[in-house]
């Protein structure tokens, strides 16, 4: 709170200024929580869709989260901004998040499929690193997408960021951030080396399911998706030049 304090220059010393912010900042918590309901009924429709069609579920879990607030200033202060509201909405795209997971690496990009095929969820960037791993082995589809919500008195247009990946990515992932989480102990000097290690025993084992997977009737191949919205990027830059929230 000093941090934040100092950052804004005494601008909120008013109690009654904090007050305000605090409400708006709620109102705002609430917008993004509806944003994620949009998104997570649409999930919840095609997924049910699909599986009366091919009796098979290409999700199998779908959560949310709202970033917490120490977590949206720690992230505006990495970019150099002062943490304000206004910067908050315009500077954040991943305050409202949801996680997939999926069966196989195809499920991941059917469901990137998913989304490019609803009329009112637009696609604003895709940043695939299943295809282009992080270089400490992290494997996962980022999608930020811009979603419509419709209140009593009007419209808001809302980022929401989408991670998609396979179930083995996400075990990976889980226990990659649990063991980098608390910074009061240090791991031994190999242990990254060692995670990148894992992380590509698992692509691996996440290619193999899925070279069993095509034995599945009417199983699709969709991993060529990514690079067909990659050259959409700049559209839907075009199309949500700014976003209302």
């Amino acid at each position: 709170m000093q941090k934040a304090f100092s950052d804004n220059k005494g601008a909120l010393a008013n109690p009654g200024d904090l007050l305000n912010v605090a409400m708006e900042f709620q109102q705002l918590l609430m917008i993004y929580e509806s944003a994620i309901k949009v998104v997570k009924t649409r999930f919840e429709i095609l997924q049910d869709e699909f599986e009366a069609k091919h009796e098979r579920r290409p999700i199998a879990t779908i959560s949310s989260r709202i970033k917490e607030p120490m977590s949206i200033a720690e992230k505006l202060q990495r970019k150099g901004l002062a943490i304000t509201l206004d910067n908050m909405v315009s500077k954040l795209k991943d305050i409202a998040g949801i996680r997939i997971t999926c069966p196989f690496i195809s499920d991941v990009y059917h469901v990137l499929l998913m989304l490019k095929n609803q009329s009112d969820i637009k696609i604003e960037d895709v940043k695939d690193y299943i295809k282009f791993p992080k270089k400490s082995g992290y494997r996962s589809l980022h999608v930020i997408v811009c979603v419509s919500v419709d209140f009593s008195d009007t419209q808001r247009v809302v980022p929401v960021e989408i991670q998609i990946r396979t179930i083995a990515m996400d075990f990976w992932a889980s226990v990659e951030h649990q063991l980098h989480y608390k910074k009061d102990y240090n791991l031994p000097a190999n242990v990254d080396d060692e995670l990148r290690a894992i992380a590509d025993t698992i692509a691996q084992t996440d290619e193999r399911m899925q070279s069993i997977a095509r034995h599945i009737p009417g199983f699709v191949d969709y991993t060529s998706v990514s690079e067909e919205l990659s050259a959409l990027k700049a559209y839907y830059a075009h199309v949500i030049e700014t976003l209302e929230i």
